[in-house]
C-alpha cells in the first residue's frame, strides 16, 4: 500500500524551529523526488521545497530559501523539512508529495498523485 505519513507539526513561537518528517512506504522511495507543500487557511496549496531522487539536489520557494532545509534519508525512506526562523505567515498544514521527477512539482497540483495526510504547523507572534 502506497503511503506517505507526515509528522512533527505543532505550535511554536515566531523565531522558533520545527522539523517535519515524511515516512514513505509501498514504493521505491529512492527513485522518487520528494517535495513539501503547504496550505494556509483560505489559501491554495503552495510549493515549499523539493529534493531530487538521483542527486539529492534541493530547490526552494522564495519564502523558504535561507530558513528551511529539505533533506532525505533513503535508508529510512524518509524526507525531512527543517524549518528555522519561523514566522506567523508560515502557519499552514504541511504536506509531502512524491513524484518520479522534480519538474512535476512545478506544474498543476492536480497532476501529483502521491500525497500525505498533512501535519499542522502553527506559529504564534
Amino acid at each position: 500500500q502506497v503511503q506517505l505519513v507526515e509528522s512533527g507539526g505543532g505550535s511554536v513561537q515566531a523565531g522558533g524551529s520545527l522539523r517535519l518528517s515524511c515516512a514513505a512506504s509501498g514504493f521505491t522511495f529512492s527513485s522518487y523526488s520528494m517535495a513539501w507543500f503547504r496550505q494556509a487557511p483560505g489559501k491554495e496549496r503552495e510549493y515549499v521545497a523539493a529534493i531530487s531522487w538521483n542527486d539529492a539536489r534541493t530547490y526552494y520557494a522564495a519564502s523558504a530559501k535561507g530558513r528551511f532545509t529539505i533533506s532525505r534519508d533513503n535508508a529510512k525512506n524518509t524526507v525531512y523539512l527543517q524549518m528555522d526562523s519561523l514566522r506567523p505567515e508560515d502557519t499552514a498544514v504541511y504536506y509531502c508529495a512524491a513524484s518520479p521527477d522534480t519538474v512535476r512539482f512545478y506544474g498543476p497540483i492536480r497532476d501529483l498523485k502521491l500525497w500525505g495526510q498533512g501535519t499542522l504547523v502553527t506559529v504564534s507572534s
